[in-house]
């Protein structure tokens, strides 16, 4: 049986606590370790993206976040719960594919971001949550 969806499935998802990555392994050989900061900092849900385009909130204080667990959804994608609370993004396998692939430019406009929002590139990843301009919505995150 062939796959002649040509998506990347995921083989084996593996959470590594220690080290706060979520490895991943897809059909078509590829192996991404993703760490959960970066999977926090663009949760694909409403209270991360906004509700369209430009609504994008920034996310800070997640350097040390952690997974505590992950949950399946159907056959196409899973639900982590985040030590923040944070727990509404559903991640499918496309988006998953997505952020490692392009992980190295993600931190390097996640960073910039920072910047432009007035925290130093590294530290402003520790700022505690709440600490954040408000977002467009006008809510404090």
């Amino acid at each position: 049986m062939t796959n002649d969806n040509k998506d990347p499935k995921p083989l084996e998802l593996t959470v590594h606590s220690k080290t706060r990555t979520l490895e991943i392994a897809f059909d078509d050989g590829a192996v991404f370790l993703l760490p959960f900061e970066l999977m926090r900092v663009y949760s694909p849900s409403a209270e991360v993206r906004g509700h369209g385009q430009g609504q994008e909130v920034l996310q800070t204080g997640q350097r040390n976040v952690a997974m505590t667990a992950l949950d399946p959804v159907g056959h196409y994608a899973v639900q982590p719960q985040f030590s923040d609370g944070h727990n509404s993004g559903i991640y499918s396998w496309t988006y998953l594919y997505w952020l490692g692939a392009n992980q190295e430019k993600l931190w390097q406009d996640y960073l910039q971001r920072l910047v432009d929002a007035g925290y130093p590139a590294d530290t402003g990843r520790d700022v505690p949550q709440g600490a954040a301009p408000a977002s467009a919505c006008g809510h404090q995150h």
